[in-house]
């Protein structure tokens, strides 16, 4: 908790309140309670015969509950207060507040308090933006609750308010409680904040926690106590460093959210407040940190992350087959296609990360049924590398939006606006070329060539990616390699030229092995020196280049999570004091934060402030901010998993005497894989060309010849289509064959839908995804079968590279 604002989260519902425990939403004041990216209550502001309490003190007891200590707003030098107020708030699908009020008087104290309520539905796009919204509010008084509503065609969502005192009176505006406290008594009634998003399903009954509760119930299948036992214990002599470790993994704990179109695959959101969302490249990154600690993340992100890879071109969502997903939002102006983030594509570096983490798993867990189960995708994600990923057959990944309007500029981890600057402060203009982006690529075809080795059972494939990788890495070398500063450009634009400022992502190279050896040590010198160090970790941007800010986004602040594979990178090559010294600085800033490492804060040096400078909107938790602590550790102690188990080598800083970590907690504890394995997938072939429909019946009765049958690998399951008004048919997907069957029966997925919402998702008129959204197409029965739809229905043309 810093500022004047108070956050508590559980998975993807979070509260930002102010520090008496009042949400007062507008566009300069982004407070609410937020769920599924809509701001379902935006006024939430008690008041006590007309004035609003004083704050005594606030404390935020875990991740999800809070509690805020009031009393009256006036009172005398010697306070002397005749009554206070507790407030104890605990979040998860809505919000629980147990409130209180206690009399200090001997006279019985009467009092009038008013709870006010209200709900803007806003997108959590729309929230700092003046609220112009679509649809119509109402608010209806319904057995015994507040119901606020907010529908636009089908699109419903809704806020149920209930009190469980006797003197609720509940009104349009809000509750309020006339009160009469009997001498030296108190008062209490719950207050329950419900979330309905209709399109999933019905409303819960209840909140995650009720009256008392006072139990971490992440989501997962272990409780918060268990998860944080299955990691390996920490021991140091410097306690701040255990601390941020055990801090670290509530955090990751907490993140933790299951969408609700993949209901069975929870996996880390990005970041409070406003990255409660699914991020492909902040996923993967945070799992790769805490793989040897919670496995468990790393194994459900590349499975939710598969379930949604790019199957089409799509201009809107900077879609492309094989390509892994940046965004992924619910609210309302991605269901009605106003933002792309249905999923949105705009990343050109998830893809390759994807690759490296699956290669990672493997590493550490030995689960090859996974490595064989996410074949297909692997080999899709490697075919957009060289497909699109490189658009002008450079045998560089390039990115360059293809959605001018809605579209993000930079595909980077950088990806603000400004973050792509030549040495004199001119922007670079695409398509770009980012040095990382390269070197994970390179990490990505060397580590995938080994796995079509020894677990996918194709040796050509191995060659050819080991040649290619070869050949990128000679040739990489020589076009970024910027000799007259020796160091490696930020990126070639869209003309080649070298963009010659000198950052951080040239850590990131050392990390991902392309570095040739005899440009290492240049490399280490300049990520160690005062222009990128700042004393409190590796700024973005060094300073001295005219872009350097140290408040800027991306343009000299200090990122946790940077650092972390700036460090990983320094000891990959040998530079282990390096690396502890930067890992041991970030340790450090992190006790100024309560042992919870913002996103970022400012790169103004060490020598100058004394203390690390918060950077004012910095997400705090953060995924990859709470992962790099469990990275820096892995680096310290030289952890490795190999073919013969796990290692460890430590090289402690000087400020850390001790560090144990019990090697039998660490993952790894390899088991047995053959030297390679392979499986056949028959796929019927489709001869016919693929005619146009005008009705649901044409498009059943040619169904086989409009999906091709390689959209079908990988997809088990049946689906029934309830046409209103026409009829039902089921869809058999057998993992390469397709049949269809007229009339209703089981099915593991049924889909409600008019005919015409039917032919604009056949046409690509309109996506399953959004259609879902808005209610135009109802859902029961497996939901987490959903993005399925998407590649059955989206034929990618492998001609359409956009360049």
């Amino acid at each position: 908790m810093t500022g004047e604002s108070i956050s508590v989260l559980e998975g993807d519902t979070f509260v930002v309140s102010d520090r008496r425990g009042d949400i007062a939403g507008s566009p300069d004041q982004p407070h609410g309670l937020f769920h599924q990216d809509t701001r379902i209550l935006s006024r939430w502001r008690l008041t006590v015969d007309g004035n609003l309490p004083r704050v005594l003190s606030t404390d935020d007891v875990d991740y999800f509950s809070v509690q805020f200590f009031l009393a009256p707003p006036h009172g005398t030098v010697y306070d002397d207060a005749s009554f206070s107020i507790f407030r104890k708030r605990a979040v998860g699908d809505g919000f629980h507040e147990d409130l209180t009020v206690i009399n200090h008087t001997s006279e019985t104290l009467e009092l009038e308090l008013f709870l006010e309520v209200g709900a803007d539905f806003a997108d959590l796009f729309e929230v700092k933006d003046a609220l112009a919204k679509k649809g119509q509010h109402e608010v209806r008084i319904e057995d015994g609750q507040l119901v606020l509503g907010y529908r636009r065609e089908k699109f419903l969502r809704e806020t149920r308010v209930a009190a469980s005192a006797p003197e609720a009176e509940l009104g349009a505006d809000g509750i309020r409680f006339r009160l009469s406290i009997p001498p030296q008594r108190e008062w209490t009634t719950c207050l329950d904040v419900l979330a309905a998003v209709h399109a999933f399903g019905a409303a819960p009954r209840r909140t995650k926690y009720g009256h008392g509760d006072s139990q971490a119930r992440p989501n997962m299948r272990l409780s918060l106590e268990e998860w944080i036992e299955a990691a390996p214990a920490l021991s140091s002599d410097w306690q701040s460093l255990e601390l941020t470790y055990r801090r670290s993994l509530i955090d990751l704990a907490a993140l933790r959210f299951y969408p609700p179109i993949l209901a069975e695959m929870a996996l880390p959101a990005a970041g409070l407040p406003w990255f409660m969302a699914v991020f492909g490249r902040d996923s993967l990154i945070t799992s790769y940190q805490a793989l040897p600690y919670t496995p468990e993340l790393a194994e459900t992100t590349l499975q939710v992350l598969a379930a949604r890879q790019g199957s089409r071109v799509d201009d809107f969502r900077d879609e492309e087959p094989g390509k892994i997903l940046h965004e992924l939002r619910l609210g309302e102006l991605t269901a009605f296609e106003e933002r792309p983030h249905s999923p949105y594509y705009g990343t050109a570096d998830a893809t390759p990360l994807f690759l490296v983490l699956l290669d990672e798993v493997e590493r550490w867990t030995g689960n090859v049924d996974l490595v064989r189960e996410l074949e297909a995708e692997a080999r899709a994600a490697l075919a957009w590398i060289d497909d699109y990923g490189d658009r002008d057959g450079d045998g560089y990944v390039e990115y360059e939006r293809r959605n001018t309007d809605t579209g993000l500029e930079n595909q980077c981890w950088k990806d603000s606006w400004n973050s792509i600057l030549f040495a004199d402060g001119r922007l670079a203009s695409g398509p770009i070329a980012t040095c990382e982006i390269q070197g994970y690529v390179y990490d990505a075809k060397r580590r995938c060539a080994r796995l079509a080795r020894d677990v996918w059972g194709d040796p050509a494939l191995a060659a050819r990616l080991e040649d290619a990788a070869a050949a990128l890495k000679e040739r990489f070398n020589a076009d970024f390699w910027v000799s007259e500063r020796e160091f490696f450009a930020l990126a070639l634009d869209g003309d080649k030229q070298q963009v010659d400022s000198l950052t951080s992502n040239i850590g990131h190279l050392l990390w991902s092995g392309i570095v040739e050896d005899d440009k290492a040590d240049a490399i280490a010198r300049h990520l160690l020196g005062p222009k990128l160090f700042s004393g409190w970790g590796v700024r973005t941007m060094a300073e001295g280049e005219r872009g350097y800010n140290p408040l800027g986004y991306h343009v000299g602040t200090v990122w946790p999570h940077d650092s972390s594979l700036v460090a990983a990178g320094l000891a990959r090559y040998g530079y282990r004091e390096g690396a502890g010294r930067i890992a041991f600085a970030v340790l450090e800033a992190a006790a100024f934060f309560r042992h919870r490492l913002p996103e970022v804060f400012a790169g103004y040096p060490r020598g100058q402030t004394g203390f690390p400078v918060e950077y004012p909107t910095a997400c705090s938790p953060q995924a990859w901010a709470s992962g790099a602590p469990l990275l820096f550790v892995t680096t310290l102690l030289g952890l490795e998993s190999g073919p013969n188990g796990i290692s460890m080598d430590p090289v402690l800083p000087d400020g850390i005497g001790r560090l144990e970590l019990p090697v039998e907690g660490v993952v790894g504890a390899r088991r047995g894989v053959p030297t390679h394995a392979s499986h056949e997938r028959r796929v019927v072939a489709a001869e016919d060309p693929v005619p146009s429909v005008a009705s649901a019946g044409e498009f059943f009765h040619h169904l086989q010849r409009i999906i091709e049958p390689a959209r079908t690998l990988g997809i088990k399951a049946t689906y029934r289509f309830d046409v209103t008004g026409v009829g039902s048919w089921r869809l058999v997907v057998d993992d390469g064959r397709l049949s269809v069957l007229e009339g209703d029966g089981q099915a593991d997925c049924i889909l409600g839908m008019s005919e015409d919402v039917l032919l604009k998702i056949v046409r690509g008129e309109q996506r399953p995804a959004t259609a879902f959204l808005t209610g135009l197409l109802t859902m029961e029965g497996d939901v987490t079968l959903a993005p399925k739809l998407d590649k059955l229905f989206s034929p990618a043309r492998a001609d359409d590279r956009g360049d």
